[in-house]
């Protein structure tokens, strides 16, 4: 299981000119500076607020970034400050007291890209909307259930069918619209046959404010995934957070104030590496840890995967999460903290002995974890990454349905670049 893989692409060497590269950018255009022995220098992603500290320590030097922690190689850090040094030292003072800088550092800006399928990719945006109502339609059709309202109403108009409010309901979240300006879209769904009557638009927000609807979202955002179960085998963990519109505020007694803060939803979610599939998501308290979500996760997306890897970053880092790994026959690759040793043994002790002795090999695997930092930007980015319900209950059901939105538009996307047919209404 714990045999070297596929060839490395992206170890520690192959990276390197990269690296120097950027590092000369960095020492052109950041300010470094200096505290006795230690070089601060700006990251490149958030230079007013991160800074790392380097320190130049003869043929060992170090810095504080995750690269260099993880893969204890030079990184673009280092370089800046060997570029800085190497600036401040070729200063040639003249005779009048002047002094003269010759810089000959040449910049390469380099950027690696991935090919693309462009006549696929336009097919599937341009009919991207007409074929997730007919898709959403299946799949709501096929949950069983009772209206979301009251099981027999006593008075006033009867409630809406099942399968029309979670259509409704879903597709709302996935026009981004307010629920006003939503009602011409549900005129044409009507009109296509998806629902058999429009509702009003208060009706829409109060079926994402039932509580019933939660288990049901969750059911759906796996059957979403099942048909892409041929080709997902890898897969990457991690959490994301969604802003609220409501403020909570307190009194500080320490502080003799009040403190406001604004409310947020955190989801955990299993995506498959490939086609970037929501297989399994928890939602709990925002300040629930996120290492203790990865066995349920993993449990949840092999009843319907065969997996093989799982990579997920530091913060997922304990014996259990490797266990409950390897418990499905998948090998763990998971970043260790700087504090770990492979003194506990077991899975935990062969995959750190893996990391240390083979590191570029492990880091090849590991690699695959940014694709599920791409699934939550493509679900925040298609979707908003905020929340426009107000209750709690409804936030949640908010989340649920944008990665069930963001789950059918992979399985169009896999129609046209990998001929994949999804027919929910063979599955009921």
């Amino acid at each position: 299981m714990y045999t070297a893989g596929e060839p490395v692409t992206d170890g520690i060497n192959a990276g390197t000119e990269e690296r120097k590269q950027r590092g000369i950018q960095i020492a052109a255009l950041a300010r470094i500076d200096k505290t006795g022995n230690v070089y601060h220098v700006p990251s490149v992603t958030s230079p007013n607020r991160t800074t790392y500290k380097v320190t130049m320590d003869g043929a060992a030097p170090t810095c504080t970034c995750p690269d260099h922690e993880i893969r204890r190689c030079r990184c673009k850090h280092i370089w800046a400050v060997s570029f800085f040094i190497q600036r401040e030292t070729s200063v040639v003072v003249e005779s009048d007291g002047t002094a003269t800088i010759t810089d000959k550092v040449t910049i390469t800006k380099t950027r690696k890209t991935y090919a693309q399928d462009w006549p696929a990719y336009n097919e599937a945006q341009t009919n991207e909307k007409r074929q997730f109502q007919s898709l959403l339609h299946d799949l709501c059709a096929g949950i069983p259930g009772l209206p979301l309202a009251e099981d027999k109403a006593k008075r006033g108009r009867p409630p809406l069918p099942f399968s029309d409010a979670l259509f409704c309901a879903i597709f709302k979240v996935y026009s981004t619209m307010s629920a006003r300006r939503f009602t011409s879209d549900l005129c044409d769904a009507q009109s296509k046959g998806y629902i058999t009557k429009v509702p009003h638009f208060n009706s829409v927000l109060n079926y994402l404010d039932n509580p019933k609807l939660f288990p049901i979202l969750l059911a759906m955002i796996e059957k979403s995934s099942l048909p892409l179960a041929a080709v997902e085998s890898q897969f990457a963990v991690d959490s994301t957070g969604f802003t609220a519109c409501r403020f909570v505020r307190w009194f500080d007694v320490k502080y003799n104030q009040f403190t406001s803060e604004q409310q947020w939803v955190k989801a955990h979610i299993c995506t498959g590496v490939k086609t970037n599939v929501v297989t399994a998501i928890e939602i709990h308290g925002r300040d629930t840890g996120d290492a203790p979500q990865l066995p349920s996760l993993v449990d949840s997306t092999a009843k319907n995967f065969t997996m093989h890897e799982v990579s997920a970053d530091k913060g997922y880092s304990s014996m259990d999460n490797h266990d409950a790994i390897v418990k499905h026959g998948a090998t763990p690759y998971i970043a260790f903290k700087a504090n770990a040793t492979g003194h506990v043994g077991g899975v935990f002790g062969k995959m750190f002995h893996y990391f240390n002795f083979k590191r570029d090999e492990f880091l090849a695997h590991y690699h695959q974890r940014s694709n599920v930092e791409t699934t939550v930007m493509m679900v925040k980015t298609k979707f908003g990454d905020s929340l426009r319900s107000k209750t709690e209950i409804a936030m949640k059901n908010e989340v649920l349905a944008k990665v069930l939105c963001h789950n059918i538009c992979c399985l169009i996307s896999a129609f046209y670049e990998l001929g994949i047919q999804s027919d929910f209404a063979a599955m009921q």
